[in-house]
Formats: structure tokens, C-alpha cells, sequence
């Protein structure tokens, strides 16, 4: 038994160390853009761990893949692509950008349209008070 408990922690410690090695972010920086790999992980990091804690089912850790892009014209972000688009390293803005595609890589589209069709379907079930004086 405690052989099999070692065996599971070993086993948990190694699986964390190598996830943990795993790049999520790729850096595309145009012209002369200042950054620290370790401070873009750890802010990528930190906001998907606050996502998780938040609104996460379960312990399967939420780690969307992003591509961070410095020098850009305007800071914005893309959806579709997972890109933060930033005109010079902002920690703030970076992490605003992984909360919120965090957020979306929780929610897989067929849970995005039951959650519509079931709004759509109590906004058609809900009758007006008013309406229901004029009867």
C-alpha cells in the first residue's frame, strides 16, 4: 500500500514537472520590444490558476495556447486566434488577455449554445406582469 502511494506521488510530481515545462505562450515581438519569458509565464500562469479557482469544474487545469504579440499597432486581442495583441509589454494587459481566453477555453461551444437555447427558452416561458392584468 505505501509503496503504491509512492509510486502515485512520484508519478504526480514528475507529470507536473514536465506539464510545467510546456510553453502556452508564443512570443512574436517586432522591432526592439523589451520581455521576460519568466515574467510572461508566470502572469499567464497566475491568470489561469485565478480562472480556474473562479470558475473551473474539477481539477483539470485550464491552459489555453496563446500568442502574445509585441509591437502591435493597438493593443486588442483576437478570439478566434488566442492572440494578445499588445503595442508594448504591459503585465496588466496580458493578463486581462489570458483571464478572458481562459474563460472562453472553459466553456466548449455546444456548452456556450445549451446555456443560449436554455436563456431563449425562459425568456419565452416568462409572461409580464402587465400583460397578465390586462386579461
Amino acid at each position: 500500500m505505501k509503496c503504491t502511494v509512492k509510486v502515485a506521488v512520484v508519478v504526480g510530481l514528475l507529470t507536473t514537472f514536465c506539464y510545467s515545462q510546456e510553453s502556452f505562450v508564443t512570443v512574436n515581438s517586432k522591432g526592439k520590444q523589451k520581455w521576460s519569458a519568466a515574467e510572461i509565464n508566470n502572469v499567464y500562469l497566475s491568470s489561469c490558476a485565478a480562472v480556474q479557482r473562479e470558475f473551473g469544474p474539477g481539477n483539470t487545469p485550464v491552459r489555453p495556447r496563446i500568442t502574445l504579440v509585441l509591437g502591435a499597432t493597438a493593443n486588442s486581442l483576437d478570439f478566434d486566434n488566442g492572440t494578445v495583441y499588445l503595442a508594448k509589454w504591459e503585465p496588466d494587459l496580458f493578463a486581462q488577455g489570458v483571464v478572458m481566453l481562459a474563460f472562453e477555453a472553459l466553456m466548449p461551444p455546444e456548452r456556450r449554445m445549451a446555456i443560449t437555447r436554455r436563456a431563449l427558452t425562459l425568456a419565452g416561458a416568462a409572461i409580464d406582469v402587465t400583460q397578465l392584468a390586462k386579461r
